[in-house]
């Protein structure tokens, strides 16, 4: 719905250059080359930065679900911790010994392998 919206609105903006375009001689590219091009440009930024992106979020959004209690995670901050409690929208995160910290689940950026704090 988002990207059918964006391109109604690229195909608005690109609505006076239809209507001003001429038919000029010595290489002009017409009307038809201008649709050409821009919908290359469409499909190009598409596959470059839109595709990629929705599946980053859907892949941190099934990394957001899947938290338990017990897992090893890492923040976007650096932190490494256990995770004692589960909540909708924070987990409780025990960085030491006696040392816990209340983030949101949305700061986490990543899952470790069971037994990798035991390593650092």
């Amino acid at each position: 719905m988002k990207s059918i919206k964006l391109l109604v609105a690229a195909l608005l903006a690109l609505a006076p250059t239809l209507a001003m375009a001429q038919d000029a001689a010595g290489g002009s590219m017409g009307v038809i080359g201008q649709v050409i091009f821009f919908a290359g440009f469409i499909l190009i930024f598409y596959f470059l930065i839109w595709r990629p992106q929705s599946k980053r979020a859907k892949e941190h959004k099934s990394l957001m679900s899947g938290l338990n209690k017990g897992d090893e995670v890492v923040t976007s901050g650096g932190m490494v911790g256990k995770i004692t409690k589960v909540s909708d929208d924070f987990i409780v995160l025990e960085v030491a010994d006696n040392v816990s910290v209340r983030i949101q689940k949305v700061a986490v950026s990543g899952a470790l392998p069971k037994g990798s704090l035991k390593d650092i």
